[in-house]
């Protein structure tokens, strides 16, 4: 079995979370910038036996696409062009910005490691991750 890459997608920082092998759990991997995050993945989805990828939806409120959905669009097509063996499925990502910081405050992060936007994107991969295990 594989396992279930997560991204958040920024314009500049993506932050990852991954599956273990039984895809049962989703742990926070790294956070990195955009501009690298092709490089990145080319060597981990072969290296870690990547089998699917979700990819963060960001909606409004009425349920439709964000702006930031410009964005995402050719990140999507590239991606796709890059590992067209791996689905790539979409999320809904509302408030899981909002979801990490919180989390960050309940496990008693000093303000200065709150202020780490890196740490943000990686945990609100995980809260992607995490909520679309629940789909499957």
């Amino acid at each position: 079995m594989g396992k279930i890459l997560a991204i958040d997608y920024g314009e500049k920082r993506i932050g990852l979370a991954v599956t273990d092998d039984m895809k049962m759990i989703a742990f926070g991997l790294t956070t990195v910038n955009t501009s690298e995050i092709f490089n990145y993945l080319s060597k981990y989805i072969p290296r870690e036996n990547v089998d699917i990828i979700v990819v963060g939806e960001p909606k409004q409120m009425d349920n439709t696409a964000s702006e930031s959905e410009v964005h995402i669009a050719p990140f999507l097509v590239k991606l796709a062009e890059l590992f067209p063996t791996v689905p790539i499925k979409r999320h809904d990502e509302r408030f899981t910005s909002k979801m990490a910081f919180q989390t960050m405050l309940d496990s008693g992060l000093k303000k200065k490691q709150r202020k780490n936007k890196a740490l943000i994107d990686e945990i609100s991969a995980t809260i992607i991750l995490q909520d679309f295990l629940k789909t499957v």
